[in-house]
């Protein structure tokens, strides 16, 4: 007998069948970036198609996404200069422009989800995500952790839903986790970002922000992208710890980590299908040497198969807008 797993093929209809992995608007995380102003868009020349929007306008775009289906959005601050310091004092300003516009947010769409970035690069003048000891540049820990509960606190109190701790610190997870509790905060939860490589395709968002680090890199606090077992002991701390949900960051050079993690813990798995890899599939499909609407769909499917229960991704809109249309 031959075995004829073409019959299982020979249309769109049993393709459709048995189809195992699809996305859907509800896996989808859009980032936003926000600046200072009203009423404008500045264009990323790095990200085709997306732009820093003013607080009036990442309203609007929130109520649009919503409609969309997409249940979450994830809010990135760029920060004036002159607000920048070694200690990331502007993070903590209650009326601070990412806590204004998680207030803005929340009152036009209380149901919407809110994520929010906890790190220091946006608002350092250093552009590290941790403490600088100004001696030796080295990235100082704990001393960090002070700051990262503080930023969760005051996000939090604005309205986030959900912190995500983005600085590969370690301990800052049962950090946060006890700060959040001890301040009424229990039902925020926390997204960590618990296997964050030391990447370069992380450019065109450190231009969208202007947080690229001022000296030296990150490699002493995101993970080496030769390493997947260290991920997996990454995995087990941040989960023994308290986080909520584990992401991977990037995302579709990482799905071998992504499945290992799936595998090894109960807890839900996010992707962050990152800038780089975003702006690679745009560039190409500008000189129309890919489609990018079929890369686009044929990436994000590749997240959920890996073993995703979510992907933070600039092809949110995109992605569920094609959605609709199907």
């Amino acid at each position: 007998m031959m075995y004829r797993p073409r019959r299982n093929r020979k249309s769109e209809a049993i393709r459709s069948l048995v189809r195992e992995n699809l996305v859907t608007p509800n896996d989808l995380i859009a980032p936003l970036f926000i600046m200072e102003g009203s009423n404008q868009r500045l264009e990323i020349e790095s990200m085709p198609g997306y732009a820093r929007l003013t607080r009036d306008l990442i309203v609007k775009e929130a109520k649009a996404l919503y409609e969309l289906g997409i249940p979450c959005v994830s809010l990135f601050p760029a920060i004036d200069e002159r607000k920048k310091d070694s200690m990331a004092s502007e993070a903590m300003n209650p009326d601070g422009l990412l806590q204004m516009t998680i207030r803005d947010i929340k009152n036009a769409l209380p149901d919407m989800l809110v994520m929010t970035d906890v790190a220091m690069d946006p608002y350092s003048s250093d552009g590290h995500d941790g403490i600088v000891c100004p001696q030796t540049g080295i990235i100082k820990n704990d001393e960090t952790l002070e700051i990262l509960a503080n930023m969760s606190i005051n996000q939090a109190q604005a309205g986030s839903d959900i912190v995500g701790p983005s600085d590969m610190m370690d301990g800052r997870v049962a950090y946060i986790r006890d700060a959040l509790d001890d301040n009424g905060h229990s039902d925020v939860a926390i997204m960590s970002y618990t296997a964050k490589y030391a990447s370069s395709f992380y450019g065109p968002f450190r231009d969208a922000l202007d947080s690229a680090p001022k000296a030296g890199d990150k490699k002493t606090y995101q993970m080496d992208f030769s390493n997947s077992r260290e991920a997996i002991r990454e995995t087990a701390l941040d989960e023994s710890e308290g986080a909520d949900i584990l992401m991977v960051k990037p995302g579709i050079s990482y799905l071998d980590i992504i499945k290992e993690m799936s595998q090894t813990t109960t807890l839900p798995i996010a992707a962050y299908n990152v800038s780089g890899e975003y702006s690679m599939v745009k560039a190409a499909s500008e000189r129309g040497w890919l489609d990018g609407e079929a890369i686009m769909v044929e990436m994000l499917t590749s997240f959920k198969r890996a073993g995703c229960d979510m992907i933070l991704t600039y092809f949110a809109k995109e992605m569920a807008t094609l959605i609709q249309k199907q």
